[in-house]
């Protein structure tokens, strides 16, 4: 089972007064954190000239021009594909403890709470450019995992944790790619289902309970998928020496696997008497017993026929036709 991707939609670049309105939040942004470590600087300078500091401005300069440091280099290593966990929880650290001192340095609560969150916001606005940085950097590269949204997982728990688990296994990061997956996986337990009964489960072979496990292949025992797009509507040439069926063995019997042209020929017999509008994928498959593609490819060939307005006979008819007006 092979799905292509949906074409990426994206997210629309930022015009010119988003940009400005952008740029100028991040200037206030900035300028905001640096307030609030100047405004600690007195709180951590006390409290390092009581720990016995011959330099107490050393310690607050030090924890202030390191918690911007850290943050730069968190970016940079998400930039570079090279991202450390414990990186980004440094200036939170450091923060932390700046926000310690600051409240220790309060006389009241009203103070406490005044001094300890100036120092806060700049991890607070940090923490939003690097998540900003981060996901573009992984919109852009293809490594960064859709979330799957909080409604599925409320409605249906278990099939998407079990969504949820394939997509981190097999490195799948895109969820409409996951959600198409799960449907092409979801319709071979089906035919499965439908083939071998309730107990499908052991009588599949273990290669392809293993495929449909991972989410890959729709299994395909009785037939076989063109590589090719469907035929087109111009008679193929007749074949002088007829083509050998293919065979596999499957726990000791021997399945013949038929030809598109048979499917197409089965096909035409089934469908002679159809509507055009109950031309479906879904009723071929079970009126001919053929997967999913074959079911697709078979219901764009008729459709073709009809639109040229050519009877769908039999091929076998049409040779037997050709054979008696030549001995005519």
């Amino acid at each position: 089972m092979t799905t292509t991707p949906p074409p990426a939609s994206g997210v629309p670049p930022l015009t010119k007064p988003e940009m400005g309105l952008a740029g100028t939040g991040a200037l206030a942004a900035a300028a905001v954190g640096a307030l609030g470590l100047i405004s600690s600087f007195d709180a951590v300078s006390a409290a390092a000239a009581s720990w016995g500091f011959h330099s107490p401005w050393m310690l607050p300069v030090g924890i202030d021009v390191s918690i911007p440091v850290f943050t730069v280099a968190n970016l940079l290593l998400i930039r570079m594909d090279m991202a450390l966990a414990w990186v980004r929880f440094v200036p939170w650290v450091l923060t932390l403890i700046t926000c310690g001192l600051n409240i220790a340095a309060g006389h009241s609560l009203s103070a406490k709470v005044a001094h300890g969150t100036m120092p806060l916001l700049w991890v607070v606005f940090s923490e939003i450019g690097a998540h900003v940085y981060a996901v573009r950097i992984g919109a852009a590269t293809g490594r960064r995992m859709e979330k799957i949204r909080f409604s599925r997982w409320l409605f249906a728990f278990p099939s998407t944790f079990a969504l949820w688990r394939r997509m981190t296994l097999w490195e799948v990061t895109s969820y409409s790619v996951a959600l198409a997956r799960e449907k092409e996986r979801q319709l071979a337990r089906a035919d499965l289902r439908e083939r071998y009964g309730r107990k499908w489960r052991s009588k599949t072979p273990r290669r392809e309970r293993v495929m449909l496990r991972m989410g890959d292949l729709a299994p395909v025992t009785e037939e076989t998928t063109p590589a090719a797009s469907p035929p087109k509507p111009s008679a193929p040439a007749a074949d002088p020496k007829p083509r050998p069926r293919r065979q596999t063995a499957t726990k000791g019997k021997t399945k013949t696997q038929r030809t598109f042209e048979e499917l197409l020929t089965e096909a035409r017999t089934v469908t002679a008497e159809w509507k055009d509008a109950e031309l479906t994928a879904d009723r071929i498959r079970t009126a001919v017993h053929v997967s999913q593609a074959n079911a697709r490819n078979l219901r764009d060939a008729l459709k073709s026929e009809r639109a040229d307005g050519r009877p769908l006979h039999s091929v076998d008819d049409a040779e037997g036709e050709e054979s008696e007006a030549e001995a005519a």
